[in-house]
């Protein structure tokens, strides 16, 4: 599994990283950064949270 962000529509909520902030990071730049493109899968249940939670729908993920 790989997540995929839309940086056209993200807005950087951080959101994302609140639920999985080992995945996620948003810089003092207001960018979100994916640290782990393709996470364990002991992370996938948070991930798929925190790609659902997304006020932008601006992640997804490619199985």
């Amino acid at each position: 599994m790989k997540i995929k962000v839309d940086d056209l529509v993200c807005e950087a909520n951080a959101v994302c990283m609140g639920l999985a902030p080992e995945v996620f990071e948003v810089d003092d730049d207001d960018q979100l950064h994916i640290l782990l493109p393709e996470p364990p899968p002991e992370m996938l249940d948070r991930v798929r949270h925190a790609v659902r939670s997304c006020p932008k729908a601006a992640l997804s993920l490619e199985e």
